[in-house]
């Protein structure tokens, strides 16, 4: 029998420099920090970046997904919409997800939304509300028994005539549960890249092809305050002074950010599509290099770019470059810390050649402003554009002839 290939793995490593910003919060409202190598740095969490990137792809291929709890208060305010009574549209949104399967989703008594939250395509909102309308009949009559069962109960009360029962029975699904469950499973281009973790549905399930660390600041970085204040432009002519005084908190620093993307993992999530899962890696590769998370962005406009991204695209697993900062760098005795960085990343990935071999590396590159060419990245590129194309092109390369035992 053949043996499997290896699963094709391209790693995405970036030094991002970051001006005062507070583009990523903990709760506490301070920007966030990790510790690392006995130094605190500053931290974005990856979740923030993630959705950074999900939005951006989204917006390129106008195809749109929503992460949500309140699917059926959103098809009951569409049904309301087209002129359902309130009472049915409710019912009709509380029918969705009690049809979504034979149990139904559990719900949060009072509020209507799903206990677990959704990542479904934006559009199965309007196929979901075409299937309460094509059961509208259905739904009327359902609707009314229960109303019906309600008023005898109410009626049974009051005559205190009513028998305790010991278990709640649920509502009887209405919608075709097949039909909703399989509009639920739909997928997205980012719900195959990121994945979605839905167990109550069986087969909505997706394995996510791309993984995401915390970036971090390979240097020491510390909360900085920034005292602030707004000022009162109609204030009284005998009165002086501000409206609001505040102070907030920020960081700068020099981050370290790395993601990975499964290339075969997406294949598989895309139906064997290679061709598909070839653009869906490049829109990746962009939007790793192009987009920022937008907290406090008005007041602080951190839109820079990474001073340095490097690829690789491995065979079996995929390799982060994160243990070269362990030490905090130091900054380069002008000031700065690119410089010292770009140098101590490329002196770590090729001792990490060296210690792995590079058997089950197919091809490595970078683009950067600074200081050219290094010696353990790659192929140098003129830019991130020309970096994209030929990581893709590699990345599309197949596996070298496993050696025979």
């Amino acid at each position: 029998m053949a043996a499997h290939a290896p699963a094709r793995y391209v790693d995405f490593h970036a030094l991002h420099p970051l001006p005062a910003s507070l583009v990523n919060r903990g709760e506490d409202d301070l920007p966030k920090t990790l510790q690392l190598g006995g130094a605190v740095r500053a931290m974005v969490s990856s979740q923030s970046w993630k959705r950074a990137i999900r939005m951006r792809i989204e917006d390129d291929l106008d195809e749109h997904a929503a992460r949500t709890r309140m699917l059926p208060l959103r098809v009951a305010d569409a049904l309301r919409d087209a002129n359902w009574p309130e009472d049915l549209a409710a019912f009709a949104g509380t029918q969705i997800v009690r049809s979504a399967t034979r149990e139904g989703l559990k719900t949060e008594e009072g509020r209507g939304i799903t206990s677990v939250t959704l990542y479904l395509p934006r559009s199965v909102l309007d196929d979901l509300t075409d299937l309460c309308t094509e059961h509208r009949q259905q739904l009327e009559e359902a609707l009314a028994k229960e109303l019906a069962d309600k008023a005898q109960e109410t009626e049974a009360d009051a005559k205190g005539t009513a028998r305790r029962k010991a278990k709640k029975e649920k509502t009887e699904a209405v919608l075709p549960t097949r039909t909703v469950a399989t509009l639920i499973r739909r997928r997205t281009a980012t719900i195959n890249l990121f994945g979605r973790m839905l167990a109550e549905v069986p087969g909505a399930q997706v394995d996510g092809a791309v993984q995401m660390a915390h970036a971090f600041s390979v240097h020491q970085s510390s909360q900085q305050p920034d005292y602030f204040t707004a000022v009162e432009d109609w204030s009284l002519p005998h009165e002086s002074g501000s409206a609001h005084l505040q102070t907030s908190f920020f960081t700068t620093g020099l981050l370290y950010r790395y993601a990975t993307v499964n290339l075969t993992e997406l294949t598989r999530n895309l139906g064997g599509d290679h061709d598909q899962a070839l653009h869906l890696l490049e829109l990746f590769a962009e939007a790793f290099i192009d987009t920022m998370p937008g907290a406090k962005k008005t007041a602080t406009a951190p839109h820079t770019y990474p001073c340095l991204v490097h690829y690789a695209v491995r065979d079996r697993r995929p390799v982060s470059l994160a243990a070269a900062f362990e030490q905090p760098v130091k900054s380069a005795p002008g000031g700065g810390y690119i410089t010292p960085a770009i140098k101590t990343l490329s002196h770590h990935a090729g001792a990490l050649n060296r210690l792995l071999g590079t058997r089950r590396l197919v091809g490595s590159g970078y683009a950067t402003a600074h200081d050219a060419p290094l010696d353990h990245l790659g192929t140098v590129h003129a830019g991130f554009d020309d970096l994209t194309v030929v990581l893709t092109q590699t990345a599309a390369q197949p596996s070298p002839a496993r050696v025979a035992a």
